[in-house]
């Protein structure tokens, strides 16, 4: 009777460990798959610190670049400016108008008010193409066709 009990113990045990077994090994296999998802994750951090670096050093270096060609553009327009004072000046310096040019009109100066006033009467008057002698394409009359064989 003994072996009996001795062998049902056995029995028990065995299936006992085979459940705590596999309970352990289950706990164990999750522990190595968290250890590895831990792994990924940080080897995942290291490349993204390691693309935000590269990004930012290229970032500076564009905005260095873009400083440069704002500075260079500075620098041409404080010329261009400097240029164009100095054509003004210069321009103020040399007459519109030749010495001859200015002295005729100075001494004629009623043609000068003739040909505006003459420009303001005409701007009042209505085009010939409304009128009642109507002229051009708008003028009624056959017209004498060229190309006829005569």
């Amino acid at each position: 009777m003994e072996f009996l009990y001795l062998f049902i113990g056995a029995v028990i045990g065995g299936v006992g460990g085979f459940f705590v077994s596999k309970k352990l090994s289950a706990t164990e296999q999750d522990y190595n798959k968290l250890e590895q998802q831990v792994n990924e994750s940080k080897t995942s951090l290291e490349q993204y610190k390691q693309e935000v670096a590269a990004h930012l050093d290229s970032s500076a270096q564009l905005l260095a670049q873009m400083n440069e060609t704002c500075k260079t553009a500075m620098t041409q327009m404080e010329k261009s400016t400097l240029l164009l004072n100095k054509a003004n000046s210069e321009t103020n310096a040399m007459p519109y108008f030749s010495k001859e040019t200015e002295e005729q009109l100075r001494s004629n100066p009623q043609k000068v008010k003739s040909s505006r006033s003459r420009k303001k009467e005409q701007i009042t008057e209505a085009p010939l193409d409304y009128s009642s002698d109507p002229s051009g394409l708008f003028n009624d009359d056959k017209q004498i066709v060229t190309n006829s064989p005569s």
